[in-house]
């Protein structure tokens, strides 16, 4: 049976009872990445600016775990306003190829103060 193993990566500190990132097995669980910058702390203005901050986030957490961005089988992104969505998608391209990873999309009511897109993804290990 697999076991679960936290992946510490310095400046990604949960602010809850959760772990910002997760190996299990052969896949790796990375919660929901908001656009804060771990070096400054600050949150870019944006929506495309803060969807590369979120993929970047990611791909700290995912190279921490031992694995690539191409390894990413699944996101799920929340915005705060559907109309974001070609931009998203705009940045987003730049980070994966084909085959791309699934997805989803939804609209959400709110983020924490100042934050658009918040996005989450599991990938595989090798």
């Amino acid at each position: 049976m697999p076991k679960k193993e936290a992946i510490k990566v310095k400046g990604a500190v949960p602010i809850g009872p959760y772990s910002t990132a997760l190996s299990y097995g052969n896949l790796i669980f990375i919660s929901g990445q908001i656009p804060v910058n771990p070096q400054t702390g600050e949150i870019p203005e944006t929506i495309a600016e803060q969807t590369r901050q979120c993929l970047e986030n990611i791909k700290i957490q995912v190279e921490a775990g031992g694995s690539k961005m191409d390894d990413i089988v699944q996101c799920q992104v929340f915005l705060t306003d559907m109309n974001d969505f070609a931009e998203l998608n705009t940045v987003y391209s730049q980070f994966f190829s084909e085959p791309y990873p699934t997805r989803m999309a939804v609209e959400v009511s709110a983020l924490p103060k100042g934050v658009s897109i918040e996005i989450a993804a599991i990938a595989g290990k090798n």
